[in-house]
């Protein structure tokens, strides 16, 4: 039997409990379904600590008929950290926010994961203080899923938390998004590239070709060279590396091609009655592709190199969004993520040793 428990930051977000609450309903509603399915396989026990302003939380169980649910546990929280508040001042003043004490949970051992929607930035200075970086890592990332043509998707990082990044860090980046994808994906060799302006040898900054030379050199991740900008979503990859400015310019740019695309698509079929008709055939294949590009599918960013699992969640997500990121620390819990990473990078340390 596994048993896996998830602290939930319900503070965060733009909705708070309004929002995760049903989400929480959802995938509880999910774990009993597949087990009255699967009565002869072993049962996983899924609960849930809830941190949040104690009014908030208890309307919110009452009207989705979750109060006293014995798979949630509640913990009240005050001074809650807001999506407005400087990481540092989060980090000193807010020290009984629902997102501190989600992540103290998973400190002491009481959690297996940590999932917020709250502020990135006290997100990550409050992460790094609580639960400390593994051994070899000087900085968190911030690693997600992006679609891809096939074979699956695609783990880009950093997203943002490290704008500037140098030949350590990025090779940190490389060895943890290799096993990341090990572990969600039980890809064997999965193949890792490193943004650039080209995927020739002679391309990009002196930093890239320095960092493309030593990931050569590393036996723990299978390294295919530089990827161009237009084969992310191609799927010859799956793990891209690059640093949290680009990474972040990137996804952002993916989100809005996505709703463009969406909308120019719905603007065509409005434009009189035969398109109309025409849009009204083909809204299945419309509603599956829409579903194919759709960003909420793919919510749940992990800020890899903890000591524990921190999955933020978007400040915007809706209800079946935030389910994808329970999900995501579910995954990751089993798949004792942060365990994994020490050793590669142990193997990492040890090959380098011996190549000096």
């Amino acid at each position: 039997m596994t048993n896996v428990t998830i602290a939930i930051d319900c503070m965060g977000g733009d909705f708070g409990p309004s929002v995760i609450i049903p989400a929480i309903k959802k995938v509880l509603l999910s774990r009993q379904i597949k087990a009255s399915s699967h009565q002869s396989t072993p049962k996983e026990t899924l609960k849930f600590l809830l941190f949040g302003e104690q009014q908030a939380l208890n309307k919110s169980l009452q009207q989705y008929k979750l109060y006293e649910h014995s798979n949630l546990e509640l913990i009240f929280s005050k001074d809650d950290v807001l999506m407005t508040d400087k990481p540092s001042l989060a980090l000193k003043n807010k020290k009984h926010s629902s997102m501190r004490l989600a992540l103290e949970a998973v400190r002491d051992g009481r959690a297996n994961a940590c999932v917020s929607a709250g502020n990135t930035g006290a997100l990550m200075a409050i992460s790094r203080f609580i639960l400390k970086m593994l051994p070899g890592i000087d900085r968190p990332a911030i690693i997600s899923a992006l679609p891809t043509i096939e074979n699956g998707p695609v783990y880009l990082l950093d997203l943002g938390a490290n704008v500037e990044c140098d030949e350590d860090r990025l090779t940190q980046f490389a060895i943890m998004g290799s096993e990341l994808c090990k572990s969600i994906d039980g890809i064997t060799s999965p193949k890792v590239g490193l943004l650039n302006v080209g995927e020739e040898e002679f391309k990009g900054s002196e930093l890239l070709r320095r960092v493309s030379q030593r990931f050569e050199q590393l036996d723990v991740i299978n390294y295919c060279g530089f990827v161009e900008a237009n084969q992310i979503f191609s799927g010859n990859h799956q793990v891209i590396v690059t640093d949290g400015f680009t990474g972040n310019s990137v996804l952002k740019a993916s989100e809005g091609l996505s709703h463009f695309l969406l909308f120019k698509i719905k603007q065509v079929f409005q434009k009189n009655i035969w398109t109309r008709f025409i849009g009204l055939l083909a809204k299945p294949v419309l509603n599956l592709f829409k579903d194919e590009i759709n960003p909420e599918r793919y919510n749940g960013a992990c800020l890899i190199g903890l000591r524990g699992i921190v999955i933020k969640s978007h400040g915007s997500a809706n209800i079946d969004a935030t389910v994808c990121a329970i999900e995501e620390a579910v995954l990751q819990s089993k798949q004792k993520l942060p365990s994994r990473i020490t050793q590669s990078l142990q193997l990492a340390s040890n090959n380098q040793s011996k190549q000096k």
